[in-house]
This record gives structure tokens, C-alpha cells and sequence, in this order.
């Protein structure tokens, strides 16, 4: 993905997500990875950003494939996980425990993680939807990591911006979705890689 991908020292983003990473109904050239694909090259910075969403997963399932998912030279990861826990109500601690394994593994590898907040509608409660929101803040000061608060700020709710099925973005939402992760991606791309000359 991205005009950088044939450059064998370029370093590696991986996008964790379910389909508001893959890019469901739109296809991958057109998700949020392929933007911030765009914005890196046009920076200069030497990043490959893979695209590893896959559609309907939980962080139960990622956390399974995480593995496989890092098994390269990555240096950060977007962790975006948690709209299908929301929908399907399971357990905030378990949701907890499952992005605590994958914020753990990834460092454990010396890989810098960027969490992004996902919000469940309140179709369990509202208490549960509650301590799903703030599951994500102490899980970042917990474990230290970046938190973009919700990356689908000015997207849910926008027709313009959403499919016909008003829970995933279009083309034009996934790259407001870009746009929001970027100024928590920035700052952590000048550890690894300064911009090219």
C-alpha cells in the first residue's frame, strides 16, 4: 500500500482494526490506512503502513492473530479495536484484558503503540456504556500509550462521510479519520524516522 512499499528500508505502521480499518465496502485502497499512506509520502517519511483489519473482529480475535500481524519490521501500532465488543456487549474488562495483551506484546517487541477510543451504543445500558468509554483513557494512562480519544469525530452522524448503512465511513470519512489520527501519529513517527531530506 502507498507509493512506498517497494523501498526495503522503509520502516512499518500496522493498522489492528475490524472493518472501519479494512475498509469495508469502500476496499482498502480507499480506508484510513491508504490516507495516512498518503500523508506519510507526502512528509517524506520513510513508513509502510500495512493494513491488518479484518472485518467483524473483536479484540479477542485480533489479540489472536497479533502474532502474525507483527512478525516484520514494524515500529508503530494503531491499535483500533472494540466496535464489535460494543455491539455484541462483552464483559469491559475483558475488552480490557484483551487490548492490555496487545499493548503488552507490542512493547514487549519495542513497538510503540497509539490506542484509539471506540465509544459502544447504548443498546446494553447505559452503565455499560459508560465503562466501555472509560475503559480507554485508563487503559492509556495505565499502560502509557497515546489515546485518540474517537477517531470517528465528525464522521458518525455525518451522511456525508457515512455508507448507506450508517456504521462504516465512506471515502470521504475514512479520511477524516485519518486526518483525526494524525496528530497523535506525528509525534511518534520522529522517533524512528525524521523526515526526508
Amino acid at each position: 500500500m502507498g507509493n512506498i512499499a517497494h523501498v526495503p528500508s522503509a520502516l512499518r505502521i500496522v493498522a489492528l482494526g475490524d472493518s472501519l480499518t479494512s475498509g469495508h465496502g469502500i476496499g482498502a485502497a480507499r480506508a484510513f490506512p491508504a490516507h495516512l499512506q498518503r500523508r506519510l509520502d507526502a512528509g517524506g517519511y520513510a513508513y509502510e503502513v500495512i493494513n491488518a483489519g479484518v472485518s467483524g473482529d473483536t479484540s479477542a480475535g485480533a489479540y489472536r492473530r497479533l502474532t502474525a500481524v507483527l512478525d516484520s519490521d514494524v515500529r508503530i501500532l494503531i491499535v483500533m479495536l472494540g466496535a464489535n465488543d460494543g455491539l455484541r456487549g462483552v464483559p469491559v474488562a475483558q475488552l480490557k484484558d484483551n487490548l492490555r495483551g496487545i499493548i503488552r506484546e507490542a512493547e514487549r517487541r519495542r513497538i510503540a503503540v497509539l490506542l484509539c477510543g471506540m465509544e459502544a451504543p447504548p443498546i446494553h445500558g447505559w452503565d455499560y456504556t459508560r465503562a466501555f468509554h472509560v475503559a480507554y483513557e485508563e487503559l492509556a494512562a495505565e499502560c502509557r500509550v497515546p489515546l485518540v480519544p474517537f477517531v470517528l469525530m465528525n464522521v458518525i452522524g455525518r451522511a456525508d462521510r457515512m455508507q448507506r448503512d450508517y456504521m462504516h465511513p465512506n471515502e470521504e470519512g475514512a479520511r477524516v479519520m485519518a486526518e483525526n489520527l494524525w496528530p497523535y501519529l506525528q509525534p511518534m513517527l520522529r522517533r524512528y524516522a525524521p523526515a526526508a531530506l
